[in-house]
């Protein structure tokens, strides 16, 4: 194991300038541990993973997530300090035998669905260098693309492990809100904590071993993921949101022989909700605004500052009415998900855009407010609490990743990750990405 790790630290060094996935790299520490697996396997041979179904798993943090041994930047300038102590997240991942690598770029404070931002450079994405890896998990969706680590933690507070995980090619899983604990928790009470991988499997593996409550997240009481189970003849309602390419249509719907193969019963539908963007856009920037002071300012991203300013000038009913509509829409999905067990739908309508760009044409505008709004298949779920996963369902003509995302009551995690697993061992996998740089760089 501590040949494995060296060789990723070096893939790390050598060709992370290119992609800028991470922000730091765990050098020592990560070969310690590394070494402290081998001498575990030594001792006890394959009983040593009896307690630690992880050994020796290379893992990337987000570096919104807190680390005792590497800095927390929140990808801003503003003066940090090093955690005293690991998020739960990265406690429970270490304690089952993981081996952190590093800490992985993000947009300042992940207000953005791309990862740009003002510590490190833009990160890219493996397929095509030119384009954005999306946000704001991207230096981890990117990471686990690209073969520099095998899982990573990612934050999804507006769909920022499902979008990256859709644009890079990966398994992204945002659990139900509460599953996994997120330490310090979020006031917009949106932000999910949860993983990518290169596979359901080691998605499922990963969830087993992250959910369950902890006392300094409040939110956090739902108990670990349910074991796999066979799913049955589900009904499935498939949605096509706004704005969806014919390319990202193409793709997306080649699940649908899938599932109608593997006996589920799949409906069109329309999108059964108005559109909860401007609710989604009060709440963040209410919050973002609480948590800024004024002598922050110069060193803001400047498309964050905008946002901040915006919630300044919120009055108290404005967030009142934002929270009415969340909490509408979620009595609104109850009823839907009483009618269907899982949704299913393209994660991101549209390809993957400029790398440099935090979104498609108009969302680079910060005054104009819709920096989010061109992904609108992933914030709702967030609104209401819902698990919901992202996986690889192919090419687009241009070569580009498009992700299929599945939907599944609060609560149903495991009806979501054994549909998915049963999906992708269906589906035509994908090939090494072109542009994956540890593959050029041998």
């Amino acid at each position: 194991m501590t040949d494995h790790v060296q060789s990723v630290l070096t893939a790390i060094h050598k060709v992370d300038t290119e992609l800028g996935a991470f922000v730091s790299v765990a050098g020592d520490e990560a070969l310690r541990a590394a070494e402290a697996a081998d001498a575990k396997v030594r001792a006890l041979g394959p009983a040593a993973w009896a307690d630690q179904p992880l050994l020796g798993v290379t893992v990337a943090v987000k570096d919104l997530v807190q680390t005792e041994d590497l800095p927390t930047t929140r990808g801003s300038l503003l003066p940090n300090r090093r955690a005293r102590a690991d998020a739960p997240a990265v406690a429970r991942l270490r304690a089952a035998g993981a081996v952190v690598v590093g800490k992985t770029t993000t947009s300042e404070g992940g207000w953005s669905a791309s990862t740009v931002g003002r510590v490190g450079s833009p990160t890219r994405n493996p397929w095509a260098l030119r384009r954005s890896a999306g946000g704001s998990s991207g230096g981890s969706a990117a990471a686990v693309a690209a073969g520099l680590c095998s899982a990573a933690l990612g934050t999804d507070g507006a769909g920022s492990i499902r979008i990256p995980a859709a644009f890079c090619g990966v398994v992204g899983f945002k659990p139900s809100f509460g599953r996994v604990p997120y330490v310090p928790a979020c006031a917009d009470r949106l932000a999910h904590l949860g993983p990518l991988a290169r596979s359901v499997s080691d998605v499922v593996e990963l969830s087993s071993v992250l959910a369950g409550p902890h006392p300094e997240d409040p939110d956090s009481g739902l108990g670990p993921v349910g074991p796999p189970r066979a799913p049955g003849a589900l009904r499935i309602g498939w949605i096509e949101f706004p704005g969806t390419t014919a390319e990202v249509r193409r793709v997306s719907e080649g699940a649908l022989p899938v599932l109608r193969g593997q006996g589920h019963r799949v409906e069109r539908i329309e999108v059964p909700f108005p559109d909860p963007y401007p609710a989604l856009v009060d709440i963040l920037a209410a919050v973002e605004a609480a948590g800024t002071a004024p002598e922050d300012e110069p060193l803001c991203d400047p498309g964050r500052l905008a946002v901040v300013r915006y919630g300044r000038r919120l009055t108290a009913a404005a967030v009142a009415r934002a929270e009415d509509v969340r909490l509408r829409l979620r009595t609104t999905m109850r009823s839907v998900m009483a009618r269907y067990d899982l949704l299913a739908m393209a994660t991101v309508p549209i390809e993957p855009f400029d790398a440099e760009a935090i979104g498609p044409d108009g969302a680079d505008d910060p005054e104009g407010l819709r920096w989010l709004a061109w992904t609108p298949a992933t914030y709702p779920f967030n609104l209401t609490g819902q698990p919901a996963l992202s996986l690889p369902a192919g090419l687009t003509r241009s070569g580009l990743p498009v992700g299929l995302q599945l939907v599944g009551p609060v609560g149903a995690d495991d009806l979501v990750l054994t549909t998915a697993r049963n999906v992708e061992a269906e589906l035509e996998p994908l090939p090494v990405a072109p542009d994956r740089v540890t593959e050029r760089m041998l």
